[in-house]
C-alpha cells in the first residue's frame, strides 16, 4: 500500500513537470479579413484665402489723410470712400534756391512796372491820335484837306488803339509772371480752404482685409494703401508634393480640419500645372504643386474662418467599396513581399499576400487571403509559422 502511494506521488510530480515545461499557446489579438470601404487620402497643411483680393493704391502724388477704416470694416462698391489725397506742402527752399527765386520775383516786378509804363504811353498816344482824327474828319467834311491826309489821321488812330491793346496784354502777362515768382516763395501750401482733394472709393463690396498705409503722409502714385476682399469668396490653397499631386483629380472630395471649428467639406477646384521649389524644415528641396479647394455647404459654418488662416486639408485620392481588406497592423515584411499570420486550426500560418491601395487603417488585399480569414494583429517574436495560438477573447474560458 505504501509503495502504491509513493508511485502515485512520483507520477503526479512527473506530470506536473511535464505540464510546466509543455509549450503553451501564445495569446494573440485577431482581426477578420472582410470587404470594407477604403478611402486613401493625402493630408497637408494649407491656408484659407479670399479668391479676389484688391489692393487699393494711390492714384496721384500728394498728402494722404489718415485712413479711418480698420480691418473687418465693411465697404460698398463705388460708395465707400477709403482714402483721401490732398495737395502736398511746397518744397522747402535752401539759401541758394531762395536767392534765385527772390531775384526772379524782383525781375518780374520790374517787368510789370515797365509794362504799366508802356501802357500809359500807349494810352497817351491814343488820346493824341484820337483828337487829330476828329479834327481831320471835320476838315475833310468841309473839303479843307485831301483824302490822303484824312486816311493818314484815321490810320494813326487805329494804330494807337492797337498799341493800347498790346500794352494791356503785355501787362497781364507780366502780372501773371510776378504771381508765379511770388508763389515759389510762399510756404503756406496754398491755404487751408482748398478743396482740390481726390477721394478714392472702394472698387468692390466686401471687407477691409489690411490697412497698409494708415498714418497721414506724403505718397507717390502707386503706393499701396489697403486691401479689400469679399469673405464670401473664400477658398483654400494647399501645396502638395508633386508625387501626391499627380494622383489628385479635379472634383475630388476633401475635408478641412485643424482650423479651430468643425470639419468642412470641400472639393478640388483647380490643380496648377506648374510646380515650385520649396525648402522643407529639414533643408531638402521639394517640388510643390498648388491645389485650390472650393468650400461647400452652408457659408455660416466657416464664417469664423478668415483670410490667411491655417488649415489642414485631407484630400481623397482613391475610394473603393466592398474591397477585401486587412488591418495594416497585421502586415509585416517577409523579404520583398508583404505577409501576415493567419490562424488555422489553432496555429499561426505564414501567408504571403499582394496588396493594392492602403491607408492608415486598412490595406486592399489582391491575392493570398479570402474573406473570413482571421489574422494576427501586431505579431510578436514568439510567433512563427506553426506556433499554437489562442485568441485573447478565449483566455477567460
Amino acid at each position: 500500500m505504501r509503495r502504491l502511494i509513493y508511485a502515485i506521488v512520483v507520477l503526479a510530480f512527473a506530470g506536473l513537470l511535464v505540464w510546466t515545461f509543455l509549450p503553451r499557446p501564445v495569446e494573440v489579438d485577431l482581426a477578420e479579413v472582410a470587404p470594407r470601404t477604403i478611402e486613401v487620402h493625402v493630408e497637408e497643411e494649407g491656408q484659407a484665402r479670399i479668391r479676389d483680393v484688391f489692393t487699393i493704391s494711390a492714384t496721384i502724388a500728394g498728402k494722404l489723410q489718415r485712413i479711418g477704416l480698420h480691418p473687418g470694416d465693411p465697404v460698398v462698391a463705388n460708395e465707400t470712400v477709403v482714402a483721401v489725397i490732398g495737395p502736398a506742402a511746397p518744397v522747402l527752399l535752401d539759401s541758394r534756391s531762395r536767392a534765385v527765386a527772390e531775384a526772379t520775383a524782383a525781375a518780374a516786378q520790374a517787368a510789370t512796372d515797365l509794362a504799366r509804363a508802356q501802357l500809359a504811353q500807349a494810352e497817351a498816344t491814343l488820346e493824341f491820335t484820337t483828337s487829330e482824327a476828329n479834327r481831320a474828319i471835320a476838315l475833310f467834311n468841309r473839303g479843307a484837306i485831301s483824302q490822303r491826309a484824312y486816311d493818314s489821321a484815321i490810320r494813326e488812330q487805329k494804330t494807337a488803339e492797337a498799341a493800347v491793346a498790346s500794352a494791356k496784354a503785355n501787362l497781364a502777362v507780366r502780372e501773371k509772371e510776378l504771381e508765379s515768382a511770388l508763389a515759389v516763395l510762399r510756404t503756406d501750401g496754398g491755404g487751408a480752404n482748398d478743396t482740390c482733394c481726390v477721394e478714392i472709393v472702394a472698387p468692390v463690396s466686401g471687407q477691409v482685409l489690411r490697412v497698409l498705409t494708415e498714418s497721414e503722409q506724403v505718397v507717390q502714385p502707386g503706393t499701396p494703401l489697403l486691401e479689400i476682399g469679399d469673405p464670401a469668396g473664400l477658398e483654400v490653397r494647399v501645396e502638395l508634393l508633386s508625387r501626391d499631386a499627380v494622383r489628385v483629380t479635379e472634383g475630388a472630395r476633401a475635408e478641412i480640419t485643424g482650423w479651430g471649428g468643425p470639419p468642412l467639406s470641400a472639393r478640388v477646384e483647380r490643380i496648377e500645372p506648374t510646380a515650385r521649389t520649396r525648402v522643407s524644415a529639414l533643408g531638402i528641396d521639394e517640388q510643390r504643386v498648388e491645389v485650390i479647394l472650393a468650400l461647400e455647404g452652408d457659408p455660416a459654418q466657416w464664417r469664423a474662418l478668415g483670410h490667411g488662416f491655417r488649415i489642414v486639408a485631407r484630400i481623397t485620392i482613391w475610394r473603393g467599396d466592398d474591397v477585401l481588406s486587412i488591418p495594416v497592423g497585421a502586415l509585416f515584411r517577409d523579404g520583398p513581399d508583404w505577409a501576415a499570420y493567419v490562424v488555422r486550426d489553432g496555429r499561426a500560418r505564414l501567408v504571403r499576400i499582394t496588396l493594392g491601395e492602403r491607408n492608415d487603417t486598412y490595406a486592399q488585399v489582391l491575392t493570398g487571403l479570402a474573406a473570413g480569414d482571421r489574422v494576427i494583429l501586431h505579431p510578436s517574436d514568439l510567433i512563427t509559422d506553426g506556433t499554437a495560438v489562442v485568441p485573447l477573447a478565449d483566455r477567460a474560458g
